[in-house]
């Protein structure tokens, strides 16, 4: 059953079923709308149009009309263009009844496979013929299997479709559970498709499932997986979409097509909503948004004052643990600290919900979520708390004077960009990974020396590039991504300065970088001494990427290509050059403008300038790339 969460494997199979039926497609333009929903435009063999709506870990199938194009395009949507456009695609499968859809598009000599992830947050890759990974939209490493450039992509199960009774009967003796939580674990048929297969088999559905006959129960389940094949009759009902009646089930709409009928159940774009509502003027519109920010001021006002007189009732235990955490964040790494916490049976250890490993902040649940720096006393968290109340009263306080004061003649401009809000890290070099691990840089010799003696915590880890001068780079955490890592060290030493396009890169272990030199000898400022093995890493090619971050928040970043290419809307890659640093900034300045139109530059005349993109310029001279 289809409902508002998502689609089920066997709405999936009936979905794919119909898409199948009508191969040939040839694919048109790929489309991003946010970090969820994707279209693809197909054109059928006899100058048919189609449109696939795809919401990852939701829904994907025809629509009839897919929603406003974004004036720019994204970054992936742009490199599925690049390989896709044009090909025929040649088959549309489903691998069992898992949520995954394959995709097969042939294009000039080649083949390619968009694999389109449904269960859990969703996923698209692109990988070759062979079902190597060229490249995903989003980068997981499972414990099974990883999903990042390079490695062959594999399925997380067995691809299982029709069911044997010997089969059929393995799952029911190794469960635990009743028999319709069993079929709809053990055969992938989610609650609603097992119920139904208890009805027709005629099981009560909470028995043991080894009192259930397992041939019969097999029968029914083939049954069913072939109804989604060949006899479908879509219809809405009160509970949800289906490719087919359910016993049960009143019937409320039907449909020539399942496609249609999902299309139908599904919420249209907010753009078609918004153009439902009845269109209030000005002077309400105004109106309205000051009284909706007044409700939303005093909200916060009150959130924040309960949370005030929950850490003083609870001021010992969080006390606690600040002390415990603070301590534990000198030897131990914050993944470390996370999986201990996990496993722990300390009561105090249990309130802790989430981990935010670059701010030193933890979630505690009491009655309410309450974030705690743990490098902070818990008065001066307390104080910070009061402060957002203090700042939500005067708000408030604008808000009710603005009222008072409107005429209906005064307009509200619109706000159209927030910008990033300074962090303790930005002072320095610094990006995250892309499995999201942040990396922060010394500038100059006076913030080496603060990075490794005031920020390097348990589990760091200390890189730098094996030449004199550069940055000394602290990893905050564990990270695969140690292409990137490394690049960013080669890329902010004098490597990049001397006109070099790969360096040598070393890592060392927290425990080995000291400030303490040998017998008779010296260190300059923003030196280290590293003693033990270190771990090199050869031959690494230099390249940074400075790009326009517009999501959550809008900034100018920079760093490892890979790294910045995955965050940005517009980039532009550099290489060691003959172009002065303040040069190379006005130079890449002019070309984020160029990607922008006239409408965006306004609203970000105070993000983008060259300072802000002089911070990420390596040392040296530069030259653009793209």
């Amino acid at each position: 059953m289809a409902t508002q969460q998502g689609m089920s494997g066997i709405d999936l199979h009936a979905m794919v079923s119909e898409l199948h039926a009508r191969l040939p497609f040839w694919m048109g333009k790929s489309y991003q709308y946010d970090n969820k929903t994707f279209g693809i435009r197909l054109n059928g063999e006899n100058k048919e149009k189609y449109n696939l709506i795809i919401e990852l870990g939701r829904r994907a199938h025809f629509t009839e009309f897919l929603p406003p194009s974004p004036p720019n395009p994204s970054g992936y949507s742009m490199f599925l263009r690049k390989y896709l456009s044009g090909g025929r695609v040649l088959d549309v499968r489903q691998h069992g009844l898992e949520r995954i859809i394959d995709i097969t598009v042939g294009k000039s000599e080649t083949q390619y496979h968009i694999i389109i992830e449904l269960f859990d947050e969703g996923n698209i890759i692109l990988c070759d013929r062979e079902y190597l990974i060229i490249q995903p939209f989003s980068r997981r490493h499972f414990k099974n299997r990883e999903i990042i450039s390079g490695v062959r992509y594999v399925f997380p199960i067995e691809e299982y479709l029709r069911r044997s009774p010997e089969e059929v009967e393995e799952i029911l003796a190794a469960s635990d559970r009743d028999l319709v939580r069993t079929l709809a674990t053990g055969l992938m048929l989610g609650g609603r498709y097992a119920e139904e297969v208890c009805t027709i088999s005629g099981f009560d559905k909470n028995i043991d499932p080894l009192k259930a006959d397992a041939e019969t129960i097999s029968q029914t389940y083939n049954e069913i997986v072939a109804k989604s094949e060949s006899s479908i009759k879509p219809q809405i009902s009160e509970t949800g979409c289906w490719p087919f009646h359910l016993s049960g089930e009143k019937q409320v709409q039907t449909f020539e097509t399942f496609n249609e009928a999902l299309d139908a159940f599904f919420p249209k774009t907010k753009k078609e909503i918004k153009e439902t509502k009845p269109k209030l003027s000005k002077e309400e519109i105004i109106r309205k948004r000051q009284a909706d920010a007044i409700v939303g001021f005093e909200a916060k006002i009150e959130h924040f004052e309960a949370i005030i007189e929950l850490i003083y009732s609870n001021y010992q235990v969080i006390a606690d643990v600040i002390h415990t955490l603070d301590s534990a964040s000198k030897t131990y790494s914050w993944q470390e600290i996370e999986a201990i916490v996990k496993n722990s049976d300390i009561p105090s250890a249990r309130l802790i919900s989430k981990i935010y490993p670059a701010e030193s902040v933890v979630d505690i649940k009491l009655e309410k979520t309450i974030k705690i720096n743990v490098h902070e006393s818990v008065e001066v968290n307390i104080n910070r708390y009061y402060g957002q109340v203090k700042k939500f009263k005067k708000k408030k306080k604008g808000a009710l004077v603005a009222m008072k004061m409107f005429s209906g003649v005064k307009s509200v401009r619109k706000k159209q960009f927030t910008p990033l809000k300074p962090k303790w890290y930005h002072r320095f070099r610094w990006f995250y990974t892309s499995d999201g691990v942040l990396v922060i840089g010394g500038r100059d010799a006076g913030s080496n020396e603060d990075v490794v003696k005031k920020y390097m915590e348990g589990g760091d880890t200390f890189v730098h590039a094996d030449v004199h001068g550069g940055s000394a780079v602290i990893v905050k955490g564990e990270t695969k991504c140690w292409d990137e890592v490394v690049q960013f060290a080669a890329s902010y030493s004098n490597a990049w300065k001397a006109g070099h396009f790969t360096a040598d890169v070393y890592a060392a272990d927290r425990q080995q970088v000291s400030k303490t030199p040998e017998s008779g000898e010296s260190l300059a400022r923003g030196s280290f001494v590293i003693r033990g093995e270190r771990k090199y890493f050869r031959d690494v090619p230099v390249g940074v990427a400075i790009g326009l971050q517009t999501e959550p928040a809008v900034a100018i970043i920079g760093g490892p290509v890979s790294a910045i290419q995955k965050r940005v809307k517009h980039y532009i890659i550099l290489k060691p050059g003959i172009f002065e640093p303040n040069d190379i900034a006005k130079k890449v300045l002019k070309a984020l403008r160029m990607k922008l139109s006239e409408e965006e530059l306004k609203g970000l005349r105070n993000i983008i300038n060259t300072e802000k993109i002089a911070a990420f310029v390596p040392p040296g001279g530069s030259e653009v790339v793209e």
